[in-house]
């Protein structure tokens, strides 16, 4: 089974668990386990509210005031986007290991807690479009009696 869907969000706190229950509706429909589904939304938050913490400024002179989150979950495998259209990363920060927070940070912890939950993670800048993107995906496991899939 292949399922894949986009969102544009706004860059509001409101989004992150708007991205998330449409995440794990589709995976419980398809019949993921729950524990692999609860991983890739925690991820998934993370990932959202950094877009939309961080993602905001002008870009270009234009202002960047959503973000946009794409899953796939085709085969055996879930993939995550989100891209959001503010400053990016700094220069070598995509690139440089993640290393975790001090333990009395309130903040700092996200792109090294998706690094745990995820099998792969890749964080970036958009390429010639300024904007930071966060992609990971992990190996799914099934329930036992999934809904959706083939008998």
């Amino acid at each position: 089974m292949s399922i894949w869907w986009s969102l544009h969000l706004r860059r509001e706190a409101a989004s992150v668990p708007l991205a998330r229950r449409l995440l794990l509706g589709t995976m419980e429909s398809a019949g993921v386990d729950p524990d692999v589904s609860y991983d890739l939304s925690v991820a998934l938050s993370e990932a959202c509210a950094n877009a939309v913490e961080h993602g905001g400024g002008a870009v270009d002179g234009a202002s960047s005031e959503a973000y946009r989150v794409t899953a796939y979950l085709d085969g055996e495998k879930c993939r995550i986007e989100v891209t959001d259209s503010g400053p990016g990363f700094p220069s070598g920060r995509a690139r440089s290991p993640l290393r975790p927070a001090r333990a009395d940070a309130e903040h700092g912890r996200g792109l090294c807690l998706i690094q745990e939950l995820a099998d792969h993670v890749h964080i970036g800048n958009e390429p010639g479009r300024g904007g930071a993107v966060v992609s990971f995906d992990k190996i799914l496991k099934w329930k036992k009696d999934p809904s959706l899939l083939p008998a």
